[in-house]
């Protein structure tokens, strides 16, 4: 599976979990309280991260596609970063970056 991967900085995270639910439809699929949340639906995979200092900005995009043997990350003509990584991959950065994600079950 192949998703495009958008990641934005949120100024509330518990608030910016209500919204973006109601909008893509489900709750997120993994949450580490006060930090992250990331969304995966069947053309998209969406992150966002707590930093009030940052709301609204995108912080990078790129695609989730388990075919990627590795993480990797590349800055295009504009100054945009661009991310690939499988879905395993994203799980253990996850852990390792923000801590144990608590897994939703989709509501």
């Amino acid at each position: 599976m192949k998703r495009f991967h958008i990641a934005l900085a949120v100024a509330s995270l518990d608030e910016s979990i209500a919204d973006y639910s109601r909008r893509l439809g489900h709750s997120p699929d993994a949450v580490v309280p006060g930090k992250y949340a990331m969304w995966r639906t069947d053309l998209l995979n969406f992150s966002i991260n707590e930093k009030p200092e940052q709301a609204g900005q995108l912080r990078h995009v790129g695609f989730e596609d388990d075919t990627a043997d590795a993480y990797s990350s590349s800055v295009d003509v504009n100054g945009l970063e661009w991310e690939l990584f499988s879905a395993a991959e994203q799980d253990a950065r996850i852990v390792s970056t923000y801590g144990v994600a608590v897994r939703s079950t989709r509501t």
